[in-house]
């Protein structure tokens, strides 16, 4: 379910259809709590279905649009001081590391 989509319904179709989606929602549920369901991933897909419902009516209520379009962000370069700086370690670690694996195999 595309928000566009929806954005075109009134207020009454979305909250006709936001009871109707719970209403599945419940009924998947149920199925799985007894071992019924096949697809589990729809109880996820309701579950974000509703919130963009309920994110549309609201909009309705305040009167605003929030339909913008994702933009392409442009790749932030990081300046030299934020790489990251090579320490060097003294080999006792590693040390350990390595007498742990050779003693495993």
């Amino acid at each position: 379910m595309r928000a566009s989509d929806i954005r075109e319904q009134t207020r009454e179709e979305l909250e006709g259809k936001l009871n109707d989606i719970k209403k599945n929602l419940f009924t998947l549920k149920f199925q799985k709590a007894i071992g019924q369901v096949e697809n589990t991933q729809a109880i996820g897909d309701l579950g974000r279905d509703i919130a963009r419902i309920e994110t549309l009516i609201r909009e309705k209520e305040l009167g605003i649009n929030l339909g913008l379009k994702a933009t392409k962000t442009r790749a932030k370069k990081k300046s030299p001081a934020a790489k990251k700086i090579s320490v060097k370690k003294t080999g006792k670690k590693d040390d350990k590391k390595t007498k742990a694996s050779s003693e495993i195999k």
